[in-house]
């Protein structure tokens, strides 16, 4: 009896040690949470990022898991957080292979606001992108910060903007924040000038996707809105635009790269215009203005189209390329130059996909266009999909982008049902010199298998439904593709 009880006191005694203890290893582990810090000993254990195994282990588990779970991630713990907000993280997924291409899309809703929304291709989940700063700039001095980010207003059109440029203050004057320039260098998305209560700024945005936030970073060397990017050589650059003059806005020649390294930006030579200069007399020299109407990264070079423009006309007249190895401008070959097919209000719509230069052409045609390629041996552009479905038939500012990703062909628009939509073009066996246009055909989609009436045939272009989703009465912007 007397063994019996004095088991049953140990026991006793050993339940509350153990609930001591317990309470304490809470304790600790809480301290530990709360104030990410190591302990020595055993306590080392409740630090770490997964119990049980080294730290280096768990950063190699995080670097491999896709980046669609990241967010998932950061809800786990501060440490969770703090590990996958590193460019540790995301230097060993670079060094492992596991970089992802993710499309960034700009769209403006109502009240003016600008949402970004990221999409994974793979996982087909879009993700919404912290809200961009809150900025305007006083007419008195660009230093005060305050008020409201709002660009591009539904009722101030690109054709409205270019008005101006023979002194049209009406419409400048009660402008809100609009005409920024959108680009991606680096592993981050930047958004770069705009108008601001008629005034041209320099200002420059930054958002990083490792740290999931927004950035102010050096200001251009000059103030411009609706300028042209483009990356070369791990720097952005930015060309032409529009700056604020006495009788309204006037093309700007000049141009400028940006170092994400240095944070620094330097000069670059200006467009001369060339085709400009040789107009025949000073009447039409002051009537017709010259100004960029794109920009692609393309061979190495930075090719700018451009265009003379007088309300409500504008005249392609070929365009300049910038070497960079060479720090100078050239004349664009004339059929490069002269064929760019142009979309609203002389903007033309291109991008870069495996070597080759794409662009949109949206023709007479209310419900389609084509896409076309450029040739560079017979300095031309030939079509190679005849029909690019085109649902969005509103007044928007960008009612269609283009986009470059795992190495295809990417049209993004809406539907009949007004969601953002990403079709992918698959385009089996046509070469560049191909001389006939392809039929298209659409998949995945209930609601985009009104056009997919065309014959399967080798040439034929299936136009693949990547992902979709409900925006709203929201307008497509601009879009961008980061790989990290």
């Amino acid at each position: 009896m007397g063994s019996v009880m004095s088991l049953s006191c140990s026991k006793r005694k050993a339940t509350s040690q153990d609930v001591e203890s317990s309470n304490e290893s809470r304790k600790r582990r809480k301290t530990c949470s709360d104030n990410d810090v190591d302990v020595d000993g055993d306590d080392d254990e409740f630090c770490r990022l997964i119990p049980s195994l080294p730290d280096e282990l768990s950063i190699q588990i995080l670097a491999r898991l896709p980046r669609i779970c990241y967010s998932s991630v950061r809800l786990v713990s501060r440490r969770w957080r703090s590990a996958v907000s590193t460019s540790e993280v995301y230097g060993l997924r670079k060094e492992l292979g596991r970089t992802e291409e993710w499309l960034y899309v700009l769209t403006k809703g109502q009240e003016d606001k600008l949402l970004w929304y990221a999409l994974d291709p793979v996982s087909t989940k879009w993700q919404r992108l912290p809200p961009m700063p809150v900025v305007v700039y006083e007419e008195e001095s660009r230093r005060s910060l305050s008020g409201l980010w709002n660009m591009v207003g539904p009722s101030f059109k690109v054709t409205e903007i270019v008005r101006s440029l023979f002194g049209r203050k009406d419409t400048s004057e009660q402008m809100p924040f609009c005409g920024c320039a959108i680009g991606a260098v680096d592993g981050c998305l930047y958004v770069l000038g705009g108008l601001s209560r008629s005034k041209t700024v320099s200002c420059v945005w930054r958002f990083d996707p490792i740290f999931n936030s927004w950035s102010e970073v050096s200001s251009m060397l000059a103030s411009r809105a609706y300028s042209k990017t483009g990356v070369l050589n791990k720097k952005l650059y930015v060309v032409g635009g529009v700056d604020r003059g006495r009788g309204g806005l006037a093309p700007l020649q000049s141009a400028e790269v940006y170092d994400p390294s240095t944070d620094a930006w330097s000069e670059v030579p200006s467009m001369p215009f060339s085709k400009a200069q040789v107009l025949p007399n000073a009447f039409l020299a002051d009537l017709l203005k010259p100004i960029a109407t794109g920009m692609t990264c393309y061979n190495g070079m930075l090719c700018v189209p451009q265009s003379l423009y007088s309300w409500p006309f504008f005249v392609d007249v070929g365009g300049e390329v910038y070497d960079p190895e060479t720090n100078l401008w050239v004349e664009m070959p004339s059929g490069m130059g002269e064929g760019w097919p142009a979309r609203q209000a002389g903007t033309k719509l291109s991008v870069v996909v495996d070597g080759e230069l794409y662009a949109f052409d949206p023709s007479s045609s209310m419900e389609n266009g084509k896409i076309k390629v450029y040739d560079q041996k017979e300095d031309t552009w030939k079509v190679v999909i005849g029909e690019v479905p085109i649902y969005d038939l509103t007044d928007s500012e960008s009612p269609y982008l283009l986009a470059g990703f795992h190495g295809k062909l990417h049209f993004i628009t809406r539907d009949t049902n007004h969601n953002v939509t990403v079709l992918r073009a698959d385009v089996p066996n046509i070469p560049v010199s191909s001389p006939s246009s392809s039929s298209s055909s659409v998949s995945g989609s209930r609601s985009l298998s009104e056009k997919g009436n065309a014959p399967n045939k080798s040439d034929t272009v299936i136009w693949k439904l990547i992902a979709t989703k409900d925006f709203g009465a929201a307008e497509l912007v601009s879009c961008q593709v980061i790989d990290i």
